[in-house]
């Protein structure tokens, strides 16, 4: 009787995760592919890759690259308003007019660093126009929210005359401040710190609010 030595190369697989696990993983690398070669370069497929499973895994969170997408969007858009109306809501109880500005781009600042492709798919060159969209509207709600907070503050700490007139352009420039801020911090060549970018730029902008 011969005896025979069976070999089986077996593939290695990746440790069984239940899609409610696994939907994170997919979206953090749909972000990743979004960041590094914009929102048309996520499929199920270069998703998949990117995470080093099969298909059939990314399938299981997601029926298709549509959902995948709009999931990817609604997690980021939310993200980013939670950033930006958290760091208003830093600010409030400050007495102290230059700390609050300061506090608030401290805050935004600290938060970007800790998820900047979060940002760094907002700044994307040529967007998607769906993620253009989804952005286009996050930031209407934060200019809201800011305008509610700041208006009452700058009749408390100095009375602005004509208020009314100048508060849209004032909101606006607060809003191009935390957007060029984030850009600055998240710039290959910054060496700044978000803490000290955050006190550098909240004075500046501290300053034009007090002026105006």
């Amino acid at each position: 009787m011969t005896s025979r030595t069976t070999t089986r190369t077996t593939r290695q697989r990746a440790p069984h995760l239940g899609p409610e696990r696994r939907r994170p993983q997919a979206l953090d690398a749909a972000l990743a592919i979004a960041v590094r070669d914009g929102i048309g370069a996520v499929t199920v497929g270069s998703v998949a890759t990117e995470m080093g499973v099969t298909r059939p895994v990314v399938y299981a969170c997601f029926s298709d690259r549509i959902e995948m997408v709009e999931a990817l969007l609604d997690r980021e858009t939310s993200s980013l308003l939670d950033m930006l109306v958290s760091a208003l809501h830093s600010t409030g109880g400050i007495e102290d007019s230059e700390l609050a500005f300061v506090s608030g781009f401290k805050a935004l600042l600290t938060a970007a660093a800790d998820a900047p492709d979060t940002w760094r798919l907002v700044f994307a060159g040529d967007p998607d126009p769906s993620v253009a969209g989804r952005f286009r509207a996050a930031r209407a709600q934060v200019q809201t929210e800011a305008t509610r907070w700041i208006a009452p503050a700058m009749e408390a700490w100095w009375h602005t005359a004509d208020l009314k007139q100048k508060l849209p352009v004032l909101i606006e420039l607060f809003m191009g401040a935390c957007e060029s801020a984030v850009r600055s911090l998240l710039d290959e060549s910054n060496t700044w710190s978000p803490e000290d970018l955050g006190t550098f730029v909240g004075k500046a902008v501290h300053r034009a609010f007090k002026d105006a």
